[in-house]
């Protein structure tokens, strides 16, 4: 959807012509014709994907069919192979039913309970996730991004910044700052920041979850790990998953602000993110959470650690 919206935008904001667009985006002009026509008709939900699945579907297994499957799953704790042979249906189409139903991982349930494996600690400020994202600074008058592709002289590019993150693991409220770089002491005063906006909501941060960075073992950040009164628990080792709430909250973070539109200056770009942060906390709802929005989660949620 990003391209969609930045060719709408270079043609409906810039004035580009549809052609022009198309080239600077690699398509063709009856795509680009077609996206136009999408968005000046239903606005940018328009532009979604939209699902390609038939309207009807006559050799869809029935509910029985379905059912005896995801019944035989549970009870016998294995594979489509095996089930296969045991109920004489095709492995691909109990694999398709167990991946509808999120249950094509069995390392993903308890095996004597069957009961799902979830990684979530119980009440806010438990563990808090940290991170960074490197982002390339935009130049006055906006970068390719804006322009396309080689349609602009070549400059000298205007450097990088880097975003700093924390989510917390219970509730997915998120805080995120702008920094020049990610060395020891910008990480532990985000932290600090962190433990501020953290301390306004009622929660109190009693672990930091961080990844193996030099910078997180850093004097400075210890110190600020002092500070706050938090425990630090790095990743294992080549296990950068361990991390992943944070590393998934930074893919939509650069999908839903950094790289949302075309902005013209790097100052509007870091102007949006207020606006971004509060939407996802507080009127985006999250798939984890039941459809639930992180601040709800968090009121909801508060226990013991009230400050």
């Amino acid at each position: 959807m990003l391209g969609r919206l930045l060719l709408v935008c270079r043609v409906e904001g810039l004035g580009w012509s549809a052609a022009e667009a198309a080239r600077a985006q690699g398509v063709s002009r009856a795509t680009a014709y077609k996206w136009l026509r999408r968005f000046r008709e239903e606005g940018e939900v328009g532009l979604e994907d939209r699902s390609s699945r038939p309207h009807r579907s006559p050799q869809a297994l029935d509910d029985a069919a379905v059912a005896r499957i995801l019944a035989a799953r549970a009870l016998e704790k294995t594979g489509p192979h095996t089930l296969s042979a045991a109920l004489g249906v095709p492995r691909s189409t109990i694999y398709g039913v167990l991946r509808r139903q999120g249950l094509s991982r069995l390392a993903d349930v308890d095996r004597p309970t069957g009961a799902p494996v979830r990684y979530q600690r119980d009440h806010p400020g438990e563990l808090i996730h940290l991170d960074t994202k490197k982002l390339a600074r935009i130049p006055d008058g906006g970068g390719w991004r804006a322009w396309g592709r080689g349609t602009q002289p070549r400059r000298r590019g205007a450097g990088y910044e880097r975003v700093h993150s924390a989510i917390d693991d219970r509730s997915r409220v998120a805080f995120s700052e702008i920094f020049p770089d990610d060395d020891g002491p910008s990480c532990a005063q985000f932290l600090l920041d962190a433990a501020a906006f953290y301390a306004g909501l009622g929660v109190k941060i009693q672990r930091v979850m961080t990844d193996r960075a030099k910078a997180y073992s850093s004097t400075p950040f210890q110190v600020a790990l002092q500070a706050v009164g938090a425990g630090h628990r790095p990743t294992r080792p080549y296990r950068p998953q361990t991390n992943g709430k944070v590393e998934r909250y930074q893919r939509t973070l650069t999908d839903g602000w950094a790289y949302a539109r075309p902005y013209q200056t790097n100052q509007a770009r870091a102007d949006a993110l207020p606006d971004f942060l509060h939407h996802y906390n507080s009127e985006r709802p999250h798939t984890a959470l039941r459809g639930d929005t992180p601040m709800a989660t968090l009121v909801n949620n508060l226990h013991g650690n009230n400050i």
